[in-house]
């Protein structure tokens, strides 16, 4: 899948029954566009995305935003037991000590694919 950006959200690419289709990810809104040619991709989405905040816009509705600086994982007991136990040794909250984990794993894979 190949993913674009513009104005802070993010679509999909997919090839589906001989068809390219730009999919807005990341919102309960559905926005989606076809185009005939990947070249056409990012201009589709970018006119999706304009379209859209200007529908809410006219609709007095707030736009959805792709994110919201919250979100819930799920994740084994024992892993959760040891990062919270090692937060509160480093004397952070968990959610201070998962940020700065995903943090730190953001840097690394940036800096591998730049490599």
């Amino acid at each position: 899948m190949k993913t674009l950006s513009y104005n802070g959200y993010q679509a999909a690419v997919e090839f589906e029954d001989g068809q390219l289709f730009v999919r807005v990810l990341h919102i309960q809104d559905l926005l989606v566009g076809e185009c005939d040619a990947a070249s056409e991709a990012q201009k589709i989405f970018e006119g999706l995305i304009d379209a859209y905040l200007e529908d809410c816009l006219e609709l007095g509705k707030e736009p959805d935003k792709p994110f919201k600086g919250t979100f819930n994982i799920r994740v084994a007991p024992e892993l959760h037991r040891q990062a919270a136990m090692l937060a509160a040794e480093q004397g952070v909250t968990l959610n201070k000590w998962v940020s700065t984990a995903l943090e730190e794993k953001l840097q690394a894979v940036q800096h591998t694919l730049a490599s």
